[in-house]
């Protein structure tokens, strides 16, 4: 049994290996796959694409799926914590799937459950599932995810999508990155400390225009209202980047394509949805075979050549030291863990450098 709770937990050619297995289910359905399992889905935040796509993907390969998609109906409301949900679904179920508003909160998960846990995204800090389905459309399309150039624009701050998919990417050669953002909402140093580390050539800037004949990917995102602590920020920063065929078409390469990990709200006019570049659609419908993949996976019923990695230093702390206020840690009973990479601190959890 495998969890998928970090892409930094995967090699270049283990990603390979999972993506090539959801070509296999896609291309040659096995609605037996894991025939008499059963899935939970635990969605503590609101969720259409995610929330639907594993919910296929489970029915696709033969489980039955039990579950929540709003902590309303739960026993949350009555002061229940999150080891004790997780601990009282693992009895109930063979996989658990789980989204959080929590940075961390996946991590955690896997610490208490017994069972497999795959993160549908936690908080501010990663959705791998998104992250392979992204790295699955880039192969179909462009034929390679090596020596790609992914613009990524919007919300880059607390884009956990952006996150996962810039650490998977640079796990392939020749990459580079172009991060679009005003300062307020731009990339999160953790981010760049790990790009720095392996030598990816990457830029911060705030207009995508002057670089679109460069790029292959253009990761647009949403500005995130829910993430934003402060309203009159997430004013100022709604409707900074709006895309349409005036601005696109014409003006990047030929092959660019136009990713989104939607919902879109209006970065996006609906004019370039039927234009070659625009594959978001496509995308999101790319998440069955390869959410199918990752749960027969997650279940044994699917082999990957991995290799347990090397462990990091990992400190225990009898008080809470992560200074992310979202984090799992200011929520939960933890063991305030702290990994020590390269010399550098960062919350177990959430990944914050501390």
């Amino acid at each position: 049994m495998k969890s998928f709770i970090s892409i930094k937990e995967f090699t270049k050619n283990e990603i390979l290996e999972i993506l090539k297995r959801a070509k296999e289910l896609k291309e040659n359905p096995n609605p037996e796959l894991i025939k008499d399992k059963i899935a939970a889905t635990l969605f503590f935040e609101p969720s259409t694409r995610t929330r639907l796509s594993f919910t296929s993907a489970s029915f696709r390969i033969g489980a039955k799926v039990l579950g929540f998609d709003s902590p309303s109906a739960t026993s949350l409301k009555k002061g229940e914590s999150l080891r004790d949900t997780i601990k009282m679904t693992e009895g109930y179920a063979d996989v658990i799937i789980m989204r959080h508003l929590r940075d961390g909160a996946a991590k955690f998960a896997d610490d208490v459950a017994c069972v497999p846990v795959i993160n549908a995204g936690d908080g501010a800090n990663e959705h791998p599932s998104q992250t392979l389905l992204d790295l699955f459309t880039i192969q179909e399309e462009q034929g390679r995810i090596d020596n790609i150039t992914t613009a990524f624009v919007g919300d880059l701050k607390y884009g956990r999508t952006v996150h996962s998919l810039a650490r998977a990417l640079s796990k392939f050669e020749g990459q580079k990155f172009y991060f679009v953002a005003p300062e307020e909402i731009q990339i999160p140093d953790e981010i760049t400390h790990e790009l720095d580390a392996k030598g990816i050539e990457y830029k911060l800037v705030s207009d995508y225009k002057e670089i679109l004949k460069e790029v292959d990917v253009l990761y647009m995102t949403r500005i995130q209202k829910e993430r934003f602590e402060d309203e009159t920020l997430y004013e100022r920063m709604k409707g900074v980047y709006i895309i349409s065929k005036d601005t696109i078409v014409g003006k990047c390469k030929e092959n660019m394509i136009i990713l989104h990990p939607l919902p879109r709200v209006d970065e996006i006019d609906i004019d370039l949805d039927d234009t070659k570049h625009a594959l978001y659609f496509k995308q999101a419908k790319n998440g069955v075979p390869v959410r199918e993949a990752m749960i027969g996976t997650a279940l044994g019923k699917l082999s990957i050549n991995y290799k347990e990695k090397e462990q990091n230093e990992i400190i225990k702390n009898d008080e809470r030291v992560c200074t992310n206020h979202n984090c799992i840690t200011a929520f939960e009973r933890t063991d305030n863990k702290v990994e020590v990479i390269n010399g550098r601190k960062y919350c177990y959890y959430c990944g914050k450098e501390i």
